[in-house]
């Protein structure tokens, strides 16, 4: 399977050209792509236009290793954009009957009664929309009534939309755009929040910021280990051949994130668009919010099971390792150690950035950036993850008290900056942790009941994985 002719990728931002177009860095994990005299006038600035095999190849390259991004816009139309639309719903007539006003009725439309209360309303919205209705007599779970729905589908793509979203015009078919590329699998869009009305209380406006499904503002393959790790199923477009089994219906939650990974894990890539959005109707009941927080967490277990490579909840290479400690020592020696592990790793990777224009520099920077990440994923251990931990080690050392105060400060103020969440640094600031105090009960909740602590072991990689 290649990509057809006229397909065109753009650089990711975080990709350098070096040399004068001789060689690429970036990518997740970062690496050096040297660049063949013959596939150099390929590129042109930061843009790729397949017209023949080579271009062909090297586009592909670039998207597989997370260098480049598909130019959504200039992509060919979907050459059979017949798609059914499938709503899981459980009661919510109200909010099916506002997703199902917006979809109209140029393609076909399945709803998946999961057992309601009241079903009868339900049933109505349907006929109303002229929809057709999928009753079940028990209630499934958001994949078992996906999973019920992708059974009566006979076109080539699906539209799976969960009852409390609502589509912008436009967005399936640009995500159907990004099905030329034939190894795409899934194409999702920004998950962005639904105005409230009136005005939202502090809840609702931190969720509007910082949403678990709001994936953020750039385009990116979904792939473990990298910023876009996993992508909700709340609305997305996908090939109907390729989901083939469908969801895991014995998950309530976490199915999104286990139909990801196993469809990379098969070969498929599955893209993020920002460039259009769904809106979501967030949780802003201060319990609600806290407890589906939670209940995300507990799908971390069942996920180890399935894709124990996957879901650690920290990755670092050696070195970074070794920085690590060294700093959450707090010792007199630690400053000292922690800029001999620095030193040592920026040489060791400059050697690697051999040939390439100033590879001292760049090493710096690409260790200075590891270093960053590796402290970022610490303070998430000691905030999020290991919280309980963090708690308890509190109450009898020092040094404990000192990392948690200084990670969860660090933590708030540049998130806060980042995020414009309309909030004031203070209730940002307890909306955070509370955040981290629900997902964090979660999974440890799901590891005593799994009896299993891998969801909350880190990962330490080998030095040809780190790169």
């Amino acid at each position: 399977m290649t990509l057809p002719h006229g397909f065109l990728v753009t650089l990711d931002r975080h990709t350098r050209v070096l040399d004068d177009g001789r060689a690429l860095l970036g990518g997740f994990p970062t690496r050096l792509l040297r660049l063949t005299p013959r596939a150099r006038p390929l590129l042109s600035g930061r843009t790729l236009r397949v017209t023949d095999r080579a271009s062909a190849v090297l586009a592909d390259r670039l998207l597989e290793s997370g260098m480049a991004n598909p130019v959504v816009a200039s992509l060919p139309p979907c050459p059979d954009p017949r798609y059914t639309v499938v709503v899981p719903v459980r009661d919510r007539a109200r909010q099916l009957d506002r997703l199902l006003t917006g979809l109209g009725r140029d393609h076909p439309v399945i709803v998946v009664d999961d057992a309601s209360h009241h079903p009868e309303d339900v049933a109505a919205v349907a006929a109303k929309h002229g929809a057709r209705l999928v009753p079940l007599p028990v209630n499934l779970g958001p994949a078992g009534a996906r999973n019920a729905g992708l059974r009566h589908v006979t076109t080539p793509y699906v539209v799976l939309a969960d009852s409390d979203v609502v589509l912008a015009p436009g967005t399936v078919a640009t995500l159907l755009r990004h099905f030329a590329d034939p190894r795409v699998a899934m194409a999702v869009p920004r998950i962005s929040g639904l105005p409230a009305v009136g005005s939202p209380n502090w809840i609702g406006r931190f969720e509007d910021a910082r949403s678990s499904l709001d994936l953020g503002p750039y385009p990116a393959a979904v792939r473990p280990g990298t910023p876009v790790s996993w992508a909700s199923t709340a609305c997305v477009v996908a090939r109907v051949d390729a989901l083939k089994e469908g969801f895991d219906d014995t998950m309530r939650v976490g199915e999104d994130v286990d139909l990801c990974w196993r469809l990379i894990e098969h070969g498929w890539r599955v893209r993020y668009e920002p460039a259009v959005e769904a809106g979501h109707e967030h949780r802003v009941r201060l319990d609600d919010w806290f407890l589906r927080k939670a209940v995300y967490g507990t799908g971390a277990t069942p996920l180890a099971r399935r894709h124990p490579q996957f879901i650690a909840p920290a990755v670092f290479a050696p070195w970074s390792t070794a920085l690590t400690v060294a700093l959450l020592a707090q010792r007199r020696w630690s400053l000292p150690v922690a800029g001999s592990v620095f030193c040592v790793a920026t040489v060791r990777i400059a050697r690697k950035l051999e040939g390439t224009g100033h590879p001292y520099r760049l090493a710096v920077r690409l260790t200075a950036n590891g270093s960053l990440n590796a402290l970022s994923q610490a303070s998430a251990l000691l905030t999020r993850h290991w919280w309980p931990l963090t708690a308890l080690g509190c109450t009898v050392s020092g040094r404990v008290r000192r990392a948690a105060a200084v990670a969860a400060l660090t933590d708030v103020t540049l998130e806060y900056r980042r995020d414009r969440a309309g909030l004031d640094p203070v209730r940002y600031g307890i909306a955070r942790r509370l955040d981290d105090l629900a997902y964090g009960a979660g999974v440890w909740y799901s590891a005593v009941k799994g009896r299993s602590t891998r969801a909350l072991r880190p990962r330490l990689v080998r030095r040809r994985e780190a790169q």
